[in-house]
């Protein structure tokens, strides 16, 4: 069986550098983001690599990447992504910070997957038939805006129920069917079985490795990925409603104490106690 699969993903400061929250216009910004040197968000990585793996091993299935993000910083982004796994590249030119609202983020996602030719769902009206193939692959969370909430609303708005979170892995059964491992409390995981599509992932880390480049890979995906820079649809994401008190970097600390037999419940005890004190 072949599947449509849609991976959506956004650009984060690289993990590496050093960000310091000062205050924009109107909400909180990083001092220097546009200088900051960008990567794709790694959860998203993750989704992209199962993605491709999935698509590789049934032929005829196509991997679209859904990225929301400045135009400029995604054509960098996109250097590198590209010599990873095959894809094609649907752009939004829009902000990627970390202060952006989760909802109108999923907003801005679900409106350009609408407008993907092939899927069937540009209209309003969405048949269940149009989505028997369709999988839509992101991160769990999120390096940059980490709300856990973003992908789940995407889901929603295009009417897919089927919803998976924190999944580490997905086989396909014989009979067409998925088997899902996804991550649940205590260090556990929980297995469940899906019928077939549509369905939401929300990715973990995985298993697999992250790819090795490949220049060929590249040169295939550069050839639409400048296209789709080139006619990408300029989104603004004002945040209305939204607010915040305050914004700054976590204080660095650390006190130390070593004590025996000690029960759990006060050891929670006191480092709510300490939480507090800031």
């Amino acid at each position: 069986m072949a599947y449509q699969i849609v991976v959506c993903g956004t650009l984060v400061p690289d993990p590496l550098q050093t960000l310091e929250p000062i205050a924009g216009q109107g909400r909180p910004a990083l001092k220097n983001e546009l200088m900051l040197p960008a990567v794709l968000d790694p959860w998203a990585g993750h989704a992209l690599t199962e993605a491709a793996t999935l698509a590789q091993a049934h032929p005829g299935s196509k991997v679209w990447l859904v990225a929301l993000g400045p135009k400029a910083k995604l054509q960098q982004v996109m250097m590198t992504v590209a010599q990873k796994v095959p894809f094609e590249l649907v752009a939004i030119d829009g902000p990627a910070s970390g202060f952006c609202d989760s909802f109108e983020t999923a907003a801005a996602l679900a409106d350009a997957i609408r407008g993907i030719a092939g899927l069937g769902i540009a209209g309003l009206g969405i048949a269940e038939t149009d989505l028997a193939n369709l999988l839509l692959f992101g991160g769990w969370e999120s390096a940059s805006r980490g709300s856990g909430s973003t992908l789940q609303m995407v889901g929603e708005r295009l009417g897919i129920t089927e919803q998976f979170q924190g999944v580490d892995r997905v086989t396909v059964q014989p009979e067409g069917g998925f088997e899902i491992l996804e991550r649940v409390e205590g260090g556990k995981h929980q297995v469940s079985v899906l019928s077939g599509g549509p369905a939401v992932f929300g990715w973990a880390t995985g298993y697999l490795a992250e790819p090795r480049n490949n220049p060929q890979v590249g040169m295939a995906n550069m050839r639409l990925v400048m296209p789709a820079l080139q006619k990408a649809k300029a989104v603004a994401l004002p945040g209305e409603g939204l607010s915040y008190q305050s914004v700054a970097l976590p204080k660095q600390q650390r006190v130390t104490r070593i004590v025996k037999d000690q029960p759990a419940a006060e050891i929670a005890r006191e480092i709510v106690a300490w939480i507090s004190e800031e």
